[in-house]
């Protein structure tokens, strides 16, 4: 046994390969370094049972020769092979030797060294800049005064983007300065990550006796069986929860949740809020530094920052109104504003804030916001408002016949008897919307929109029908009356349907029939056009009317 295992051993050290690059026979064990030294070293060996003389050249030394050219090819080298045993670094010059863009090597010193980054210097411009006192914070000032004053409860802000929930939460956070602060966003947290905060929480509370703020963005993002969890910690106080939503609490968060936070309602910032922040935050950027490229291993040494622009009146006041409320907006606009290049006049710096804001309209909120402002503008005869509503709609991407047939609706609830070509032009229009499309169709509904405005208004037909349902619902069991059943068999008939029905149409006079049940004889659901019972008379109404328009009401004379 031990014969035969030197006998194979020997045989594999004397085995020979062709070369795959230029066809030589080279020993098993050398292959690896012929190919490494680019076929350059030549060596023939014998066949078994004989011994041939192997020669090798090698190639010069690579530490002279680095990323230079070798001297000497092998001359039965394959063709396709010339290139590149050509491009092949020597093994001692591989890690000085950089590829470039054409494919060729060259030679370049140790690469640069890159120096960890700062992830707050790649922080946009508004977070940079929120405040980090209740006295820097600006807009909301009952909520604030509140929060000044000692309110520690479970809350939810309730907001659009940008009027400075998340800051307001920080700031609640940072008064309370022996609790700990958590900060969560549910787009991207879910159950465990509650459950590991509630269980450090409560260690903490208990070895220490500090509690734990858990501040949860985006809190509408858990649905309602996940909103379950907080309901056992809140209510024994493990925890302060601080959510904070841009959807409406009422319909995207649990009762029981509801019921142990305070739901505070902020609204977007006024344009004086918006210009305060702005005028701050441009204070704020001229004592800011610049620093060197990122990454490089050089030290990063301050240097004082070139002094901002001055921005107009004009600017500033355009930054304000294209901020619509929205603090972020507002910051990102200047910032936009304040690194504008040095040759662009007021004009050029206008028109690129101009183009660089989209048209906000959020399908969740303005969704029923605006068709609701577009009714009841139809419903106060104010036909500039209603049609400055449906172009805030059509130009947010709103589906036209969503709109159209709340129109339809309108022309019945609010127009109703006192016009009755109003529906048939709602009915139409809606059939125009849904064969034409947009954009087309708005100009359809811009023609139904201006009539609803100025046609008279009455809603006796669905006031009667509210009142006749508030009867159905209380009184849901009164039989029909026998007069006015039908009678198609002769036991109906002998049983009394039908009996002493007068059929109108053959009388010249008008006759009596009992139509309703008994108890509801004399109530009347719909009124006449001029009975006025029941309606409001507001003098203070009236007059602040009055004074907006600028004349009298041309009925006040009528008015006993």
């Amino acid at each position: 046994m031990v014969r035969i295992c030197r006998r194979l051993i020997l045989e594999s050290y004397l085995l020979t390969l062709s070369s795959p690059i230029c066809s030589q026979s080279v020993k098993s064990t050398k292959i690896n370094s012929h190919i490494d030294s680019g076929c350059s070293s030549t060596s023939v060996t014998a066949s078994l049972g004989h011994k041939r003389s192997v020669s090798e050249s090698t190639s010069q030394s690579s530490s002279t020769k680095a990323g230079k050219r070798l001297s000497s090819q092998p001359k039965n080298i394959a063709p396709i092979f010339n290139k590149v045993v050509e491009q092949l670094p020597s093994p001692a010059s591989v890690s000085s030797v950089k590829r470039a863009a054409d494919g060729q090597f060259t030679q370049e010193g140790p690469p640069l060294k890159r120096s960890r980054i700062n992830l707050q210097d790649a922080a946009p411009l508004a977070e940079k800049l929120r405040p980090t006192a209740l006295s820097d914070f600006v807009g909301h000032e009952s909520i604030v005064s509140l929060i000044a004053s000692g309110f520690c409860g479970s809350l939810v802000l309730w907001g659009p983007s940008g009027c400075g929930k998340t800051t307001l939460a920080r700031l609640i956070a940072a008064a309370q300065a022996d609790a700990a602060f958590k900060e969560l966003s549910a787009t991207v947290a879910g159950i465990n990550d509650v459950k590991g905060i509630v269980e450090a929480a409560k260690s903490m509370l208990s070895l220490t006796g500090r509690k734990t703020i858990l501040f949860l963005d985006e809190i509408h993002r858990f649905n309602k069986g996940q909103q379950d969890i907080f309901l056992p910690f809140l209510e024994k106080g493990y925890i302060q929860l601080i959510g904070a939503t841009t959807e409406n609490p009422s319909f995207k968060l649990i009762g029981a949740l509801l019921s142990r936070c305070r739901v505070f309602s902020l609204q977007r910032l006024e344009d004086v809020d918006i210009k305060t922040i702005v005028t701050k935050a441009l204070h704020r950027l001229s004592n800011i530094s610049t620093q060197l490229p990122m990454g490089l291993s050089q030290p990063a040494t301050s240097v004082q920052a070139p002094p901002i622009r001055s921005l107009s009146q004009k600017i500033i006041a355009t930054i304000v109104c294209m901020s619509a409320g929205d603090a972020r907006i507002a910051i990102s606009l200047l910032e936009l504003a304040v690194k504008a290049p040095h040759d662009f006049d007021e004009g050029k710096i206008l028109t690129m804030l101009r183009r660089s804001v989209a048209t906000s309209y959020d399908t969740a909120e303005d969704h029923y916001n605006m068709i609701s402002a577009l009714h009841k503008s139809i419903r106060g005869s104010q036909p500039d408002a209603a049609m400055y509503w449906l172009a805030r709609m059509l130009t947010g991407g709103e589906d036209p016949v969503y709109i159209c047939r709340r129109m339809v609706v309108c022309a019945s609830e609010d127009i109703g008897l006192a016009d009755n070509h109003a529906l048939p032009l709602a009915v139409a229009t809606l059939n125009s919307c849904q064969n034409v499309g947009m954009p087309e169709c708005r100009i359809n509904l811009a023609h139904l929109v201006a009539y609803l405005s100025e046609a008279p208004k009455s809603t006796r037909a669905y006031e009667a029908y509210k009142r006749a349902e508030e009867a159905a619902v209380k009184h849901p069991s009164l039989p029909v009356p026998l007069q006015m059943r039908n009678a198609p068999t002769s036991l109906m008939k002998e049983v009394g349907y039908g009996e002493s029905y007068l059929y109108n149409p053959d009388y010249k006079h008008p006759v009596q029939n009992t139509y309703l049940p008994l108890q509801l004889e004399n109530i009347k659901f719909l009124k006449k056009a001029d009975d006025d019972s029941g309606k409001l008379w507001d003098e203070d109404a009236l007059v602040s009317w009055e004074t907006h328009n600028g004349k009298q009401w041309e009925g006040r004379d009528q008015m006993p």
